[in-house]
């Protein structure tokens, strides 16, 4: 893939949006029904979360499982197997969700797959059992937009984490990945972005909060040969921000980002 212009990438964009319309509506609706093959649905997508603890958790089974069963149904053309990034609700993983209804299973298990495919996948009925159950009211919950965990969050760093395939780059593109990239290597000076960083406000998520722009404009003041773009994605204070989510659930994003950062400050070296 050879991306010369902002025109590439739009043109990458939109052919990219298609694929994700599926996330994006089932994100924004609230849906009670359930979508199966047999209830009139032409395309269902299943998410898994490939985070840590859902991998550890033997998220990849399902995945095969679920493969195996699509096959043996003769569904493969209708039905998409995608693994994501952490949804974060660890606790409750490994998690499965069907778009388009945007059916939110729980604690499922290698053996559960087969069961998808056939109750709900075909048979379009939701299987209770790999639903959530709110402790409070003891009701299962099917959308998690619904769940307390989720109703009051606004996802930031992690707006991708959950959603895209974090392997597919044309799918990072199609949430508007690298145009920012894009737009200050042709519109802009490195001195330009530093500023725009500054006035951002953005600060370091480690504790000490030390000002971002700050940080770009002494290494773009400072002469040298070589300067290196580092990442650092040690989490090991305890209570900071989990680098590991968006290395696995977003990892363009930070590729995009150390780019910016090295266009400012002259390096042509990075490292995470």
């Amino acid at each position: 893939m050879k991306i010369l212009s902002i025109h590439d990438l739009a043109t990458i964009r939109k052919k990219a949006e298609h694929n994700l319309l599926l996330r994006e509506e089932s994100n924004e609706k609230v849906s009670e029904k359930c979508y199966g093959l047999s209830s009139g649905a032409q395309h269902l997508q299943i998410l898994i979360c490939g985070g840590t603890g859902c991998k550890a958790s033997s998220s990849q089974g399902i995945t095969d499982n679920l493969l195996k069963a699509i096959e043996k149904n003769g569904i493969t053309g209708k039905v998409e197997v995608i693994t994501v990034g952490c949804f974060g609700f660890c606790e409750k993983g490994p998690i499965v969700k069907i778009i388009p209804d945007n059916t939110f299973y729980t604690q499922v298990t290698p053996e559960d797959a087969e069961e998808i495919i056939n109750e709900h996948i075909i048979g379009g009925r939701r299987i209770k059992r790999l639903l959530y159950v709110d402790p409070k009211t003891e009701h299962t919950v099917s959308d998690s937009k619904h769940m307390d965990f989720y109703r009051k969050q606004l996802r930031i760093a992690l707006r991708n984490c959950g959603f895209i395939d974090p392997e597919n780059i044309e799918e990072y593109i199609a949430r508007k990945g690298y145009f920012a990239l894009a737009d200050c290597l042709l519109n802009k000076q490195p001195l330009d972005v530093i500023d725009i960083i500054k006035r951002s406000g953005l600060r370091g998520r480690g504790g000490g909060g030390f000002p971002t722009g700050l940080k770009w404009e002494f290494a773009h003041k400072q002469k040298s040969d070589i300067k290196y773009v580092v990442c650092n994605a040690d989490e090991g204070d305890p209570g900071a921000f989990m680098d590991r989510s968006i290395m696995e659930g977003d990892p363009h994003s930070i590729v995009e980002a150390m780019c910016v950062c090295g266009y400012s400050i002259g390096s042509s070296k990075g490292l995470v």
